[in-house]
Formats: structure tokens, C-alpha cells, sequence
């Protein structure tokens, strides 16, 4: 993923950064993303969140990020996204974020069927995350 912070211009003395996620297309996750944000706050690594599962339904998971390499860090950041106004943004590498019920204890592993991936996670502000 080419991850690129983009700091641009000042705004009545505040620095605005902007996020570029751009995920390909893998065996994490058939979906490739190539979005950019405008950042309201500082990304924060996270290990843990309540996400939808494959069903839809919302658990509590664990969450890394996934590249072409292997594990990587997720991070999540509040964003202004054009089309839902303010969402936590979480992300991760070049494929995506990688998550799994808190529920397991198996190690990551792309090929097991108990873990799922996502190009992003785009997610109401009050979502807990850890």
C-alpha cells in the first residue's frame, strides 16, 4: 500500500493532513481502494475494534494491518469523508486490514476461513476502538 500523509497549506494556523489509502486488489481482500481523506486528528495504532463480521453482524475484534509483505500495523483516524461527513477511518497496508473475532486465539494466517479482510474500515465516530 502506498500510504502517503499529505500535509498541505495552512488554515488559520492549523496544518490540514490528508490520508491516501491505496489498497490493491488481493487475496485479503478482492475490493482495491485508492481514496484520500482529510484528516481531523492524529492516527493511532490499534490492535482491537467493533466491526461488522462477513454477516454484518457487529463483534468485537481483533484487527491488524495486511501487506504484500505479511502483518503490519492498523491505525484508525477520525476523517471528513465527503459523502457520510465525519467516519473513523481504519487502515492498515497495500492489502488492507485483516480482522478476526476477539473470540479466536489462532495466529494470523491469510488462508484461515475464521478471519476476514477489508480494503478499509469506514466507521461511525463513537465506534470503540483499542
Amino acid at each position: 500500500m502506498q500510504l502517503r500523509m499529505l500535509r498541505v497549506g495552512i488554515n488559520f494556523k492549523r496544518l490540514l493532513m490528508f490520508i491516501e489509502v491505496d489498497v490493491e486488489e488481493s487475496e485479503n481482500s478482492p475490493l482495491s481502494v485508492n481514496k484520500v481523506f482529510q484528516s481531523l486528528g492524529i492516527p493511532m495504532p490499534i490492535t482491537k475494534i467493533i466491526a461488522p463480521d462477513p454477516s454484518g453482524v457487529e463483534i468485537e475484534c481483533f484487527i491488524t494491518g495486511w501487506s504484500s509483505e505479511g502483518i503490519c500495523t492498523a491505525y484508525a483516524v477520525l476523517v471528513e469523508d465527503s459523502g457520510d461527513g465525519r467516519v473513523l477511518l481504519v487502515y492498515g497496508g497495500n492489502n488492507g486490514v485483516r480482522l478476526r473475532s476477539t473470540i479466536e486465539s489462532t495466529a494470523w494466517d491469510i488462508q484461515n476461513p475464521s478471519q476476514w479482510g477489508e480494503p478499509c474500515l469506514m466507521l461511525d465516530q463513537t465506534i470503540e476502538i483499542s
